[in-house]
């Protein structure tokens, strides 16, 4: 971690009762350059997908609309996202989970959670308020939210607080976030559908920023690739296991974004706007006409 990013960490963990001292004490690296790259990719993939979610908003607030943009991709993208982060900030800062964490898996493991995890699910909730938000104040046509899509979202959280109280006797904290962990997953999955059924119904991307797609596959492989180099350096793939919603999670988000670049470039390409005939006609015919211009001059 940066040496401007462990000070403020440091104080938190000071206040809060929390610890990282078991995973140094447990696991290290045994590369130095591994360990740069592995840092530098984790902040790429944060950079891309914190970066990947202002073109939407962006676009929204010119046009001061969003139509074209799928209400329930919003509303399932925020649960997946508190979901995420659930889980990233239990397991990054919480020594019991941790001590849990490598009694499973073993003590010299590496906990799969980077900083830039932890900030890139913060950011994604907040930016994914602000979406919804435009949504309550922009115009939206006859776009509204679909009575599955609250139906969805109701059984998760019902589902989540059933298993915190089944947790709760035993303590089973890595059980529980491993729980929200599988749900940001699913919901990753469920969450591209009705967009990219959208497009496929208008049979347009329009109103669908494709900024944020082509930065979301960036952050996908970015982040795929980050948990490769930690595997290769300690010479065990058990943090994809431990950890199997971060690979997943990429592997999804690549997946729909090669569909939606698909649908923007290949299948329902942007047509460059087209003036009428009859409109060119009137811009190039004068304001006064002259009695001895002949017809076809005008046209």
């Amino acid at each position: 971690m940066a040496p401007w990013i462990s000070i403020p960490v440091k104080v938190m963990y000071l206040v809060l009762g929390w610890s990282t001292q078991t995973q140094r004490e447990m696991a290290s690296w045994n590369s130095i350059p591994m360990e740069a790259m592995y840092q530098v990719l984790g902040w790429t993939a944060c950079l891309s997908w914190t970066t990947a979610a202002y073109p939407q908003v962006i676009s929204n607030f010119r046009r001061k609309s969003v139509v074209g943009l799928s209400f329930d991709f919003a509303v399932l993208n925020l649960t997946k996202h508190s979901s995420y982060l659930i889980y990233n900030a239990s397991l990054y800062f919480s020594s019991t989970i941790q001590k849990q964490y490598y009694e499973k898996y073993g003590y010299d493991e590496m906990i799969p959670v980077a900083a830039n995890d932890v900030v890139f699910s913060a950011h994604a909730v907040l930016m994914t308020a602000v979406t919804l938000f435009q949504i309550l104040i922009y115009e939206r046509g006859n776009q509204k939210v679909s009575k599955i899509s609250i139906a969805i979202v109701s059984a998760v959280w019902l589902f989540a607080a059933v298993c915190f109280f089944t947790a709760l006797p035993t303590h089973s904290w890595l059980w529980l976030i491993s729980i929200f962990n599988s749900i940001q997953v699913i919901m990753a999955v469920i969450k591209y559908i009705p967009q990219a059924f959208m497009n496929f119904a208008r049979k347009s991307t329009d109103g669908f920023n494709i900024g944020n797609v082509l930065l979301d596959f960036c952050g996908g492989v970015a982040n795929y690739a980050q948990m490769a180099v930690q595997s290769i350096d300690q010479g065990s793939w058990v943090n994809f296991n431990g950890n199997m919603g971060k690979m997943l999670l990429s592997l999804v988000s690549i997946f729909f974004d090669i569909i939606f670049m698909c649908q923007r470039f290949v299948l329902y390409p942007r047509k460059k706007s087209q003036v009428s005939h009859k409109l060119i006609a009137e811009i190039k015919e004068p304001l006064v006409k002259s009695a001895d211009c002949p017809q076809s001059e005008n046209v």
